[in-house]
């Protein structure tokens, strides 16, 4: 190999490596803003198992209720929605 060719190599590396470490350093941005956003999600799901938890603990202190006549609030409730359905 011609020590020209070698001659021309020595600033095309430089460039390669420049680019390079441009390229590696965008792909480090691009993680941190997913991890962000797969943060946030996981943030909103929290949220929403709070919410369903909740909602599951009345329904387990509905039925778990001795003194509570499931059957009778059942009819309640469709009385109610008929007399509003009517009006």
């Amino acid at each position: 190999m011609p020590i020209e060719y070698i001659a021309l190599m020595i600033p095309f590396a430089g460039m390669a490596i420049g680019v390079f470490a441009i390229w590696t350093n965008h792909q480090q941005k691009m993680m941190d803003k997913q991890a962000k956003i797969s943060a946030e999600k996981a943030a909103q799901y929290a949220v929403g198992n709070n919410e369903l938890e909740q909602r599951v603990r009345v329904l387990e202190r509905i039925v778990t209720d001795k003194g509570f006549d499931v059957s009778m609030q059942i009819e309640d409730l469709r009385e109610t929605s008929e007399t509003k359905e009517l009006n």
